[in-house]
């Protein structure tokens, strides 16, 4: 049996983009390792926690051994403390797309798959002292503040959402609407690409979850936390991923291994809801490929 048959991609052509989505745990790096190896190609990182060059382990970037199987990029490739956003990694990824040899984009990130396929408004970074103020102000005063036709595009119920369209007003003297009007064309037509997403339900799931963290603690995760602990900043997007704030605890005597491994895995269950949400929500028209079928 073909490699690709068993996901029922046996007639994907060689010369297409492919890109996979699909909650943490689900079996992506392993579908895009296999369309490498059946078609060539190059593995792109579409995670936002992959990009650390910190973490190999914790973050469960392809190991050494999958890397020697096919081409790899823009994993573990950025400082711990550096910046990064959904537009660096955008810039990052635009020279895949005019390479000869086909992409396989691959990850977690769904903001980023949106902002591939559909575009992503070029506003610039909020300023700190912007972001601690709307930090302490009501819901309602920041919703007084917007233009109507931003008010009639975002959840105003949510206030992370109103927070920012508030942020980008007060900080750049324009609506988000208006930025978002400004959107530029994305830089790869979903016509044009093999859009897939991995359907992985709750049961299939959390025991694949409980799994990682122990192969995980077994591949050596306590060296890489050891070897951050100076490091540490629970406020960097890179301290943040699943596994690091719990084992950082367990580093430092806080918490018994059994109770990190129960609240990283409660993390990250909670981390892939989110992540089916927004897939279901956001790319509607992509194929979906069921796990429990793999």
């Amino acid at each position: 049996m073909s490699k690709l048959t068993k996901y029922g991609l046996s007639q994907l052509s060689p010369e297409q983009p492919v890109l996979i989505a699909g909650p943490t745990a689900s079996g992506k790096s392993s579908l895009a390792l296999a369309i490498a190896e059946t078609q060539g190609g190059v593995i792109v990182n579409a995670d936002a926690s992959q990009i650390y060059n910190c973490w190999r382990v914790i973050t469960a970037c392809p190991s050494k051994d999958d890397e020697a199987r096919a081409l790899h990029a823009l994993y573990r490739h950025t400082a711990y403390n550096a910046p990064h956003s959904a537009g660096h990694w955008l810039r990052e990824v635009a020279p895949f797309l005019e390479d000869a040899q086909r992409p396989i984009i691959v990850g977690g990130t769904g903001l980023y798959f949106t902002a591939l396929t559909q575009g992503l408004a070029d506003i610039p970074a909020t300023p700190p002292e912007v972001r601690w103020q709307g930090d302490k102000l009501d819901l309602a005063f920041m919703l007084e503040q917007l233009d109507l036709d931003t008010v009639s595009r975002i959840d105003v119920a949510n206030r992370a959402r109103v927070q920012r369209a508030w942020e980008v007003h007060t900080s750049t003297g324009r609506g988000l609407a208006q930025w978002q009007d400004e959107t530029p064309p994305p830089l790869v037509d979903p016509e044009h690409s093999f859009n897939i997403i991995l359907d992985a339900e709750k049961e299939w799931l959390t025991p694949r979850i409980e799994q990682r963290f122990d192969l995980m603690v077994a591949g050596g995760a306590m060296d890489e936390i050891a070897s951050m602990d100076v490091h540490y900043d629970p406020t960097l997007p890179s301290c943040r991923a699943i596994g690091v704030p719990e084992l950082t605890k367990c580093h430092r005597g806080e918490l018994d291994l059994q109770a990190a491994r129960e609240e990283a895995c409660i993390a990250t269950r909670q981390y892939a809801k989110r992540q089916r949400t927004w897939f279901r929500s956001k790319m509607r028209n992509w194929n979906v490929i069921n796990t429990k079928e793999m």
